[in-house]
């Protein structure tokens, strides 16, 4: 069976594990090379060991996304290393479980210079060499957060919804660039991120695979937005179109909030 992206080149933020780890791997099934960015260089180096397994290549990038020269340097590598590249997936970033009374502004500061300037760091670093070849994906893994808002994560949805807005008015402004935007919006996905929540029954946690494909997707069809899960995803959003009390009383119902059984931060 042809693979769905041979020959293909993609970089990965927060590759070492969750959802940067399942897409490189999905990826490299699916016959692309890739570069894997993160902190961790022992974790890169075991999923880039699974990589090559693979029968492809995988080149290890040790940076730090809220460096604005990491990350410039981060691109640059990847694309001597690899011989160019097709598609940037912005994944990494921090998830800081805290109610919005009890935030210090430092807190918010933190979440927002790592999954908002964080990801416009890589966006800003990648898209002058996708303008110059008049193609290329930059895919971000956002969250259905930035969809609607669920306590007690305000930190989080704040600067999810950041990027969100941000990436939908440069993904209009790239029109007829040849330069793809898309976005992925999960719900509670299976990730060391929320391996402090307790979710309940109605919304389990999703495999980080089922997000590495809606990636892939994104990729191959030009996708400009894809939930996941589709169903309960559109659901809630739509509730909240039509009443935001209505989606708020969803929320609560379903118990959407998650419970707490440990640490209330992860990276």
């Amino acid at each position: 069976m042809k693979q769905k992206m041979t020959g293909k080149k993609a970089a990965i933020t927060g590759a070492s594990s969750g959802i940067g780890r399942a897409t490189a791997l999905r990826m490299a099934k699916e016959g692309a090379d890739v570069a894997l960015i993160a902190r961790n260089r022992e974790r890169l180096e075991e999923v880039a060991a699974l990589v090559r397994a693979e029968g492809r290549k995988a080149v290890i990038i040790e940076a730090d996304i809220t460096d604005a020269e990491s990350v410039k340097k981060a691109v640059r590598t990847a694309i001597e290393e690899l011989g160019g590249l097709d598609v940037f997936h912005c994944n990494a970033g921090i998830y800081l479980r805290c109610p919005a009374k009890d935030l210090t502004m430092e807190q918010i500061r933190e979440v927002m210079e790592a999954d908002y300037f964080g990801c416009l760091n890589c966006v800003y670093a990648v898209l002058p060499y996708f303008m110059n070849q008049k193609s290329g994906s930059i895919i971000a893994t956002c969250s259905m957060d930035s969809k609607k808002g669920v306590p007690p994560d305000a930190a989080y949805v704040g600067a999810k919804f950041a990027i969100n807005g941000f990436l939908q008015v440069l993904r209009q402004e790239l029109r007829g660039t040849g330069v793809h935007v898309g976005m992925i919006f999960p719900a509670r996905i299976d990730t060391p991120m929320i391996d402090n929540v307790d979710c309940p029954k109605i919304t389990p946690k999703i495999e980080p695979d089922t997000v590495a494909k809606a990636v892939i997707k994104a990729y191959l069809k030009k996708k400009k937005e894809i939930t996941v899960p589709y169903f309960s995803c559109h659901l809630l959003t739509w509730a909240d179109a039509i009443s935001p009390s209505l989606s708020d009383w969803l929320v609560r119902v379903n118990k959407l909030s998650g419970e707490d059984n440990g640490s209330n931060t992860a990276k």
